[in-house]
């Protein structure tokens, strides 16, 4: 028996259920991740606050989001992310191939894009702790202060996913990710 239950749109809680309803919309399908996210109302309202503020406030376009997702998905080993963010990843123009490189902590298509994949990696593996270093090879690369603070909320969200999906053993429902060479 799973951990979490897979939710459905007939057994969700009433307080989960118009933002899993708009979710299915803007997904196509009921992810898995979002069915199991509905147990708790807080839950699914957590991660729908922090979407909602990258959607209103946010300023780095679909590409940089899902290279960051792909680190961070692969730092935390976070299966069910590296598929999920690979196929969004595809749809913000990123080639298989560059999808594994980002993986792969292996990005050699883009300097300014592994700055910033780098930096999160470390930020990721260290509690959130990036070396000075790290901080000006980013700012180096070409990104502003302004984007370096904004890169936090994509981390943190990435890192609430990738936390949800390892606590409540989510289940794929979507192609998996290549394997890394």
């Amino acid at each position: 028996m799973p951990r979490i239950p897979v939710h459905t749109r007939a057994t969700v809680p009433e307080n989960s259920s118009d933002l899993i309803e708009m979710l299915e919309r803007k997904h196509g399908k009921l992810l898995n991740i979002h069915a199991k996210m509905a147990d708790s109302p807080a839950v699914i309202a957590a991660y729908d606050g922090i979407s909602r503020a990258i959607a209103t406030y946010g300023t780095l376009d679909a590409r940089t989001r899902e290279a960051i997702a792909l680190a961070v998905g692969h730092e935390n080993d976070c299966t069910y992310c590296q598929a999920a963010h690979t196929g969004s990843a595809r749809r913000a123009g990123f080639s298989v191939e560059e999808t594994v490189a980002i993986r792969a902590n292996a990005i050699d298509f883009d300097d300014k894009l592994a700055a910033l994949t780098d930096l999160v990696r470390e930020s990721a593996r260290n509690t959130g702790s990036v070396s000075p270093e790290t901080w000006e090879r980013a700012l180096s690369a070409g990104w502003t202060q302004a984007e370096l603070s904004e890169t936090f909320v994509h981390l943190a969200i990435n890192l609430y996913t990738n936390f949800f999906n390892h606590y409540a053993e989510t289940e794929l429902d979507v192609p998996a990710a290549p394997q890394l060479p």
